[in-house]
């Protein structure tokens, strides 16, 4: 029998975040509790609240408020940048008393605070990169809180190797560079060490060397361990008015908790790795879980178009969600909510960097370096120790090139700065033994005395020391297989370019030069335009890169240094920060003028933004006002309405025959199903119906009762254009497998919901181009709904049948003062459209109730809702009953004016002490 605790984290790992309190997955300390000082705050924005469908009644109602029942020290706009670890460095002090505390300047999480506008705070969230006991937690959390704005998370050991090393090292980091789990999982050590979003130098952080099969364990405490960062969260945000800003892979899940919490908190996030296609994260057990997660944020940022498309196209083959572009901007439409992808590769921190190249040792260090490799060209590679960086295809390009190339051999030397790893395994092992055959062998072969063609320096190298290296090399040389970034082409041009300074002031007037040899699989190769990409896999063609980098003319390295230059120095950290923060604040405008519902469990859970005055259908209000009037005309949709979208068995049920039949008993009501089907189908469903009216295949054809012919509602009767578009849609059938044809007798529609999502998609839009080309000059429309195209005749669709319904009924004298339509889809919106504004256009009655009405909760144009088919029945049968009730009220209404008083014998007596009651 599983223990209480195992089963708590269990349901935690599937979503369920109410089955965990403050002490849930085993009795755990609750992280950071340090009592920092607190003013209260009073919520000043209004917002529409809802339950989470199944929560637990005991669940604390600020679960689903839009505001904090936590207090906040600070009003105004702020900036809670949230990520795996602090950008502070933290050392125990020599004498083991205490703690001393620093920035990290290399930290890109500080960095980006330049581009942020004067007034916003920035605030950190994260954890701490040195073990802390915890008897000094608190006292290390108040005092990075009170000194550096820093709110520490302090996970417990067992867990954060869980979360961190089994789970994002051993997991996500390798899927998401694209290496498959085909092993068992490996042990913790088999992965090098990783340096968050927080370097400065790689924007990615830092890979493991290998990867295991998906583990649960370790993914339910990567859940709980975003559940931490979450609580720490809520313990300083004021929800009204802060931004929440998280970084990179490790925290995928925490925008669900946030979302859940807070319905209209403004959230962004931006991943630093790379995105992997579909194909290889439709492997990740826990897909649809992330995606889901990633939706709840505002704005989603990639540094590459590649890792955006990959992650649209996961959304639209796992999801069924399509993105949008719209004025330059790409947008996930997600429950009523346009979730914004953003686009923006990082740049370099160009003051931190021009700051080392003023340094006077930096300059000792480039004439030291000038004159060790004098006469000499230098190719540089820098690079992290392990598996994705490509150290060894580099040299083995350049043990290639100075055999095909003899004319380089003692002439030309590539120097490679390794840095070391803290991490071991046998997959790293292999590499760096592979790396150091390689060097031995060149050197052996091509070496000579007072000539080394490969320099390794496999140790820490500090920032002057390589801004030297960048400073003297012609080329650098970037082969990694797969980088999220990678910045070190950038580094390098800042480094070449220079700056001015008395001691420089002839070099100055030199013109610049710099060449790149970069691998087209690292997010910085697109912004380099200038710079040579290769196939790091193709040793061959990589080594004539470095061959024509290093024999360009002058004139070309100058030009194309300038351009790199020019890009560089303008889209550096504070852009990319800077920019994100206002497409953010864009796409968060509106949060506070909708409506939100935070519907669904776990990591189904999303909010719902409507309208603010689209509310669910009151059943007493449609009730009262159906009473009351006299000409009521009532419109249903068939599929999804009446009968559930997912039943096999379409036919409509006895209860629902029965509903509407007494409905249309009554003589002032007019009663139509309006349906994409068939005349035929829906004539034969609906025969035991004699009053009720059909309109089919969105209204072409209509009859009022069933002993009525059928009216054409179309003035198209020639049908030749199907003879062209058949055969172009069966062209498109033969070519994309699970699609078929309904052939209509006013319309053909091409049904692609069985084929494969993206292919589908993809054949659907050209399909919708392809028709309207070739019947451009036809009197039909072509259009696309949700997994169809169809062609039908212009001037059908279920708005312009409601009106002719309507203005039928005002013709006959009948003009209608009630109206009630009902429907699911997209043909349905066209319906609710066209009756919002009859009473103006006099097609009605004045002062008409309209009760326009989608079933779902979802954006639509009804100005009502219910929540599916079974609400829909009961509040067609609560009208029905209204309807039985009508005459036996009326009776009611005869015997009370007739009982006030009795002939008796001749004699009139009045009866005002008795009464009757009709039941």
């Amino acid at each position: 029998m599983m223990s209480r605790s195992y089963t708590n984290l269990l349901d935690l790992a599937e979503g369920n975040f109410a089955a965990l309190g403050p002490s849930g997955g085993g009795g755990r300390r609750r992280s950071g509790s340090f009592g920092m000082k607190r003013m209260s705050r009073v919520m000043t924005v209004p917002g529409t609240l809802s339950e989470l469908d199944g929560e637990d009644d005991s669940e604390p109602a600020a679960t689903n408020s839009v505001a904090s029942d936590v207090p906040s020290s600070v009003s105004g706009e702020r900036l809670l940048v949230v990520s795996n670890q602090l950008p502070i460095i933290a050392r125990r002090r020599p004498d083991g008393r205490g703690w001393s505390f620093s920035w990290d300047d290399d930290s890109l999480l500080l960095q980006l605070r330049d581009g942020i506008p004067d007034d916003m705070e920035v605030l950190f969230v994260g954890g701490v990169r040195t073990e802390v006991p915890a008897a000094e937690q608190d006292e290390v959390a108040q005092a990075l809180y009170d000194r550096f704005r820093c709110a520490a998370v302090f996970l417990p050991e067992s867990l954060h190797d869980r979360f961190y090393h089994s789970f994002c090292k051993r997991t996500l980091w390798p899927l998401f560079h694209y290496m498959l789990p085909f092993t068992a999982p490996a042990s913790a050590e088999s992965f090098s060490s990783e340096s968050t979003a927080s370097s400065s130098s790689s924007a990615s952080t830092k890979a493991p060397t290998g990867n295991g099969r998906f583990d649960r364990g370790a993914w339910e405490a990567y859940v709980l361990a975003n559940k931490f960062f979450f609580e720490k969260v809520v313990e300083v945000i004021n929800p009204e008015d802060d931004y929440v800003w998280v970084h990179d892979y490790h925290l995928m899940a925490l925008p669900t908790f946030l979302r859940r919490r807070f319905n209209r908190l403004r959230i962004g996030f931006f991943l630093h790795s790379p995105f992997p296609s579909s194909e290889i994260y439709r492997t990740l057990p826990v897909r649809e879980e992330i995606l889901k997660a990633l939706l709840n944020c505002d704005l989603i940022g990639f540094h590459t178009f590649d890792y955006a498309r990959h992650f649209l196209s996961c959304c639209s083959r796992m999801l069924g969600i399509e993105y949008q572009s719209k004025r330059g901007y790409i947008g996930l439409e997600y429950f009523g909510r346009t979730v914004g992808i953003k686009i923006m590769p990082v740049g370099v921190h160009m003051v931190q960097l021009q700051s080392v190249l003023s340094l006077p040792d930096r300059q000792w260090r480039v004439s030291e370096l000038q004159q060790q490799f004098e006469g000499k060209t230098v190719l540089l590679g820098v690079d992290d120790m392990d598996i994705f960086k490509g150290i060894n295809l580099k040299l083995l390009a350049f043990e290639n090139m100075l055999r095909t190339h003899p004319k380089w051999q003692g002439r030309a030397v590539l120097v490679q700065i390794a840095k070391p790893v803290r991490g071991k395994g046998k997959n790293l092992e292999a590499i760096e033994a592979e790396i150091h055959e390689s060097y031995n062998r060149i050197n052996a072969e091509f070496g000579r005395s007072g000539y080394s063609p490969v320099i390794l320096i496999d140790k820490d190298v500090s920032s002057v020391e390589k801004s030297a290296f960048y400073t003297i090399a012609e080329c650098v040389v970037v082969t990694a297989v797969r980088d999220g970034m990678n910045l070190t082409p950038y580094e390098y041009i800042v480094c070449r370019q220079g700056i001015a300074t008395p001691e420089s002031s002839s070099e100055a007037t030199v013109p610049k030069k710099s060449m790149l040899v970069v691998s087209e699989f690292i997010g910085c190769s697109p912004s380099l335009s200038g710079a040579i990409r290769i196939n790091p896999w193709n040793v061959e063609t990589t080594a004539e890169a470095m061959n024509e980098a290093i024999s360009m003319s002058e004139q070309e390295k100058q030009l194309r240094h300038e351009k790199h230059y020019r890009y560089v120095s303008t889209h550096d950290v504070a852009y990319w920060s800077k920019s994100f923060i206002q497409d953010l604040e864009r796409a968060c405008k509106d949060h506070f003028r909708r409506t939100c519902w935070g519907i669904g469990l776990g990591f189904g859970f999303r909010v719902v933004a409507l309208d603010p005055h689209f509310t669910k259908l009151n059943m007493d209000s449609i009730v009262m006002a159906y009473e009351r009037s006299e000409g009521r005309t009532i419109l249903l949709d068939y599929d999804g309405t009446l009968v559930p979208q997912t039943s096999i068995n379409k036919t409509p049920s006895a209860e629902i025959l029965r509903i509407i039949n007494t409905l249309c008993s009554d003589e002032r009501n007019i009663v139509f199903i309006v349906s994409g089907r068939g005349r035929d189908k829906l004539g034969e469903w609906f025969s035991s119906c004699p009053k009720l009216g059909i309109a089919a295949e969105h209204g072409y054809f209509l009859r009022w009762t069933r002993d009525e012919e059928w009216q054409t509602c179309a003035q198209a009767s020639d049908f030749g254009w199907m003879e062209m578009a058949e055969p172009v849609m069966n062209l498109y059938t033969e070519a994309t497998d699970g699609s078929y044809i309904e052939t209509k007798e006013s319309a053909l529609v091409w049904h692609h919901q069985d084929a494969d999502s993206g292919f589908g998609s993809s054949q659907a839009k050209e399909m919708l181009d392809h028709l309207e080309s070739v019947l451009a000059n036809e009197p039909v429309s072509v259009k696309s709904g949700q997994f169809i195209v169809e062609v039908k005749p212009q001037g059908v669709s279920k708005g312009v049948i409601a009106e002719k319904i309507l203005a039928s009924m005002k013709e006959r004298g009948k003009r209608a003062d009630f109206v009630l339509c009902i429907g699911d889809d997209r043909s349905d919106e066209d319906m609710f459209e066209n009756i919002a504004d009859i009473i103006k256009r006099g097609m009605v009655a004045p002062k008409t109730p309209l009760f326009a009405c989608t079933v779902g909760q979802k954006p639509s144009k009804a100005k009502f809702y219910l929540d599916d088919t079974f609400e829909v029945a009961t509040m067609l049968s609560t009208l029905a009953d209204a309807t039985d009730l009508e005459p036996i009220a009326g009776l009611a209404d005869e015997l009370s004016e007739s009982v006030s008083s009795i002939d008796i014998g001749g004699e009139q007596t009045q009866s005002s002490d008795r009464s009757f009651r009709v039941l």
